[in-house]
């Protein structure tokens, strides 16, 4: 049988799927990870993907080359007072000592949920 080097395998003709599988199985494998987050953590990460959903368009601020540290830390802080108020209004206020703590886990889930739509939305594959 004659060998041309330019035809390639029909497996490798459209290696695409390969790529969504990739990003499925990662996407699986951090979904998983972040239900290992404390119960705290895991309700506050829900908030903050439901709140980042107004910041996500295309042309937003997070989808910049170097986001803006102080527009990322008043984003997380304007996050803080609404799951504060959503906290009051289902009658689970958060302790005044605890305050500083659940600040700092609001910043970093929020650039962590940056991070991950800035990646999904690079070239639509999920790349870690």
């Amino acid at each position: 049988m004659f060998h041309n080097p330019k035809i390639l395998p029909f497996y490798m003709t459209y290696p695409m799927p390969l790529f969504f599988e990739e990003e499925d199985r990662v996407m699986r494998d951090l979904e998983y990870l972040q239900e290992m987050y404390p119960r705290e953590a895991r309700r506050y990460r829900q908030k903050v993907e439901r709140l980042l959903d107004r910041f996500d368009y295309a042309g937003s601020m997070i989808y910049d080359e170097y986001p803006d540290r102080l527009a990322v830390y008043k984003m997380a802080q304007d996050m803080m007072a609404a799951i504060v108020e959503e906290e009051k209004a289902a009658e689970r206020e958060i302790p005044e000592e605890k305050m500083p703590e659940t600040e700092e886990i609001v910043q970093l889930l929020l650039c962590n949920e940056i991070y991950k739509r800035r990646q999904r939305n690079a070239n639509h594959i999920l790349k870690f």
